[in-house]
This record gives structure tokens, C-alpha cells and sequence, in this order.
């Protein structure tokens, strides 16, 4: 059974996301394209139907690439209370690594870094990040999904037709370019390049390469609307299709590791911020506000006690005020990240959207 075609969409979805993302955040990675033999050229809808109905993959081992260019230019202070930490971060910096998916979905990605690897991994119902120079843990549990009834067909390679009408049905949403023959990590591949239909949002667009014989993801990347080079790009530079053992997936933190369990939460579409509890949280809250790419997050967290802009990397960014309050922002070409304290509660709140918008919503809080 091919890898892609036992996952359920949300776990598809959430598998590009990680590629594209070690993020949700935000990095740049590295294309690793060889001159190598290329698919012939293809309708789209063929060229998915075909390498879906390609040979069973029972896993992926990959060596990956990661360039980032996301903080290029964000006037990051070097030093560890001035974002020099953050900078440093190999998801923020680019690296080298490797990535694993196991047949039933599970995932591992692995970067390597001279403080120390950050590993990622997803194990079908919580994505964990280890940061290995902080040692700390973060650990994000995904809702349940809703259940319903699981046809007998699920798992069946879609029609031409079938996925013709996936293709129209996202046409509303973004333009989808003409699929390109490539060849990455020496597997001929095909790319597609999309761009939203939306406005509001500083994401100009993304490509995404799949393997032409079984459509395994190869290459992810993000455009900024203000850039014609990806901010953020993912791609295996060697792959090989095979069964990965389940020690690959068995990760054990150090002694004396830092867990940060970091809550969810969403709020209807508004043209406006609701209010927040002004009490401290016990754990970090995740919340969503507005849909879309032009969407905005906020994480409450209690605010650390003493000592407080040594504890806090964005302390050493450019300052703003917000309602009387000092922030510290940082400004990049896919969005802006707003910083500050406020009645014991520290809100972090980012969005692919313009600065002015962020300030705004900020204010709002």
C-alpha cells in the first residue's frame, strides 16, 4: 500500500506541514536538484494519479537540506539576550540533517548544529521539538480528529477524475501553475507551483516536488510576496524506499530536560481581537484569530519573574509601544513576531501579515 495513500488527509497535510515549517514558523530550504533523467511532461492530474498508483513505499530515509533566509536583514543583535539564540537556532539558521517517515506516518527530522541537534518528531497524535542547546522539550498534542465512517475505498488510488475535481475545488482558493519535470535527490519528480487567491497576507506563494514513481515529497518551499527566491525551502539532497526500524522514532531527552506542553485553542473568524484573560496562565495557550493565510496566533505564557529581559531572547529587538507598553518585534519578509508582558501574562503574537496589521490586533488584546 503506498505510504501517502494509508494516511488520512489532516495527517498529509500536517506531514507537508513539517516540511514545509519546522515551523509554523518559518525557515528556508535548501534545493537539492540534480541534472539527472526527468518524468515526462504531464497534465497534473495524471502525473499525481500516476505516482500514486505507483510501487508500495514502506518507508523514507532522506538526508535533507535546510537554508534559512527568513531572519535575513531582521536586525537581530548578536548575544544570548539580544536574539542571538534565536539566530542561532539551527530551524532559524539552516542545516544539515535527516528525515525519516515510517509507513504508517510517523516522522522524525533531525538537524545537526554545533550546540547541539534539534530533533522533531510526530508520532500520529503529538509533534514534539527538542532544542538540544536549551535543552528543553516543547510538545504540541493535536485535536482528535472527528470520527465518521471509514469507506472500504478510502485507501484507493483516486481517479484522474477525482483528483481533477480536488484541483478545481483548491482553484477557488490559490492559482496552480503548470506542473514542471524536474529531478531532486536524483529521483525524477514533478513540481507545482501555487499561489493564493487571498490577499492580506504576506505569503506570495509555495512549490512542492513529489517523487514522479510513488509521490513521496522531495522539496517544499515559501515565497514571499515581496521576493521572487524562496524564504523557506526544504529538500533531500539522497533518498532512499524502505522499511525504517522503530528505534529510529524511540527518542529519549537528556537528564534534567525542560517540558514546555503547549496547549490549543481557536477562536471564530473576526474582524477583531477578543479579549484575553489578563490572569497568568499555568502553561502556554495557543490560540488562532481570523482564517487563512492572514490569520494571526497568539501564546499566552506566564511571564517570568526577575531578571526579565535576560530571560527573554527577542529583548535586543527594535522596540514598539502597545497600549503604553514597551514590545519587542521582529519583522521578516513572511510576517511579524510582536513580544511583550503585560498584568504577569508574556503574549507572543505572529502573523504572515503586515506589521501595521499585528500592531493593531495587539492593541486589541
Amino acid at each position: 500500500m503506498n505510504i501517502l495513500r494509508r494516511l488520512p488527509l489532516y495527517r498529509l497535510l500536517l506531514l507537508c506541514g513539517l516540511a514545509l515549517a519546522a515551523g509554523i514558523s518559518a525557515t528556508a530550504l535548501a534545493l537539492a536538484v540534480d541534472s539527472g533523467q526527468k518524468p515526462p511532461t504531464k497534465p497534473l492530474a495524471e502525473a499525481v494519479h500516476d505516482a500514486l498508483a505507483g510501487p508500495a513505499v514502506e518507508g523514507v530515509s532522506a538526508s535533507i537540506t535546510l537554508t534559512n533566509h527568513l531572519l535575513e536583514g531582521a536586525n537581530l543583535a548578536s548575544g544570548a539576550g539580544a536574539g542571538g539564540g534565536l539566530a542561532s537556532s539551527p530551524l532559524l539558521s539552516g542545516a544539515s540533517g535527516r528525515l525519516w517517515i515510517a509507513k504508517d506516518g510517523r516522522v522524525r527530522l533531525e538537524l545537526q548544529a554545533e550546540k547541539g541537534d534539534t530533533q522533531i518528531l510526530y508520532d500520529g497524535h503529538t509533534v514534539s521539538l527538542y532544542d538540544a542547546a536549551s535543552n528543553t522539550l516543547y510538545r504540541y498534542t493535536l485535536p482528535a480528529p472527528k470520527q465518521s465512517g471509514t469507506p472500504a475505498h478510502e485507501h484507493e488510488v483516486p481517479t484522474v477524475a477525482k483528483i481533477e475535481e480536488g484541483i478545481s475545488h483548491l482553484s477557488s482558493h490559490a492559482t496552480i501553475s503548470k506542473v514542471k519535470p524536474t529531478n531532486v535527490a536524483g529521483q525524477p519528480a514533478y513540481t507545482v507551483p501555487i499561489s493564493p487567491k487571498e490577499g492580506g497576507s504576506l505569503i506570495g506563494g509555495a512549490e512542492l516536488s513529489f517523487d514522479a514513481n510513488n509521490g513521496v515529497p522531495l522539496r517544499a518551499a515559501i515565497y514571499s510576496s515581496t521576493s521572487s527566491s524562496p524564504v523557506i525551502e526544504l529538500a533531500a539532497t539522497k533518498v532512499s524506499y524502505g522499511p525504517v526500524a522503530d528505534s529510529v522514532f524511540a527518542f529519549t531527552p537528556p537528564a534534567g530536560v525542560k517540558i514546555q506542553e503547549v496547549g490549543s485553542g481557536s477562536s471564530a473568524p473576526t474582524s477583531s481581537p477578543q479579549p484575553s484573560s489578563t490572569n497568568p496562565v499555568d502553561k502556554p495557550k495557543l490560540t488562532t484569530h481570523g482564517h487563512g493565510l492572514s490569520a494571526i496566533a497568539v501564546l499566552e505564557s506566564k511571564a517570568a519573574t526577575g531578571q526579565k529581559s535576560a530571560s527573554d531572547p527577542l529583548a535586543g529587538l527594535p522596540k514598539v509601544t502597545i497600549n503604553g507598553v514597551s514590545a519587542s518585534e521582529l519583522r521578516t519578509e513572511l510576517g511579524t513576531l510582536l513580544s511583550f508582558e503585560r498584568s504577569g501574562v508574556r503574549y507572543l503574537v505572529a502573523g504572515s501579515v503586515t506589521t501595521s496589521a499585528i500592531e493593531a490586533f495587539a492593541r486589541g488584546l
